[in-house]
């Protein structure tokens, strides 16, 4: 299968670096129905660490920061690519991109064992437009309909 390419929003905010404060934030995004599409998180001093949060639905996500006080950053725009792992599977993405003059400033990818990865990259702000011409990323309004995300509930709401 080729590689799908979506755009997607997300947002950082920062936290304190200490044990807990990661976990503290997962819970109160999962208590409040924000489905994750990815999440990273990172030291940026020697004292806090930055959220970057890439939600399903950023409705919910801006509810549930105005109602916990919660400062988020965004949205800023990235790319997430999904497809068949195999050997070269990123090379004719970065090549287009490359042809265009549009640097990867930072990526991150992972694969899931069974055959599929998922890849996370974003590009300069002023170059966000012509990515997503190069790239033909569709931006209809059902961009979510196939992209494949199973929600499972796992965690339970504390009211």
């Amino acid at each position: 299968m080729p590689a799908r390419i979506f755009s997607v929003d997300y947002y950082y905010s920062t936290v304190e670096n200490r044990p807990g404060q990661g976990c503290k934030f997962l819970k109160m995004l999962a208590a409040g129905d924000v489905n994750l599409l990815a999440f990273n998180a990172f030291p940026v001093s020697v004292d806090r660490t930055q959220l970057v949060i890439y939600p399903q639905n950023a409705t919910w996500l801006g509810e549930l920061a105005r109602r916990h006080g919660l400062t988020l950053h965004g949205p800023h725009h990235a790319f997430l690519v999904q497809g068949d792992d195999e050997l070269g599977a990123l090379v004719d993405i970065h090549e287009r991109l490359c042809v265009a003059d549009i640097n990867v400033s930072s990526s991150t990818g992972l694969t899931d064992g069974h055959g599929r990865y998922r890849y996370i990259m974003h590009v300069a702000p002023e170059d966000y437009e012509q990515a997503l011409e190069v790239l033909g990323v569709d931006q209809g309004l059902q961009r979510w309909v196939d992209f494949q995300l199973k929600q499972h509930r796992r965690f339970k709401a504390q009211a």
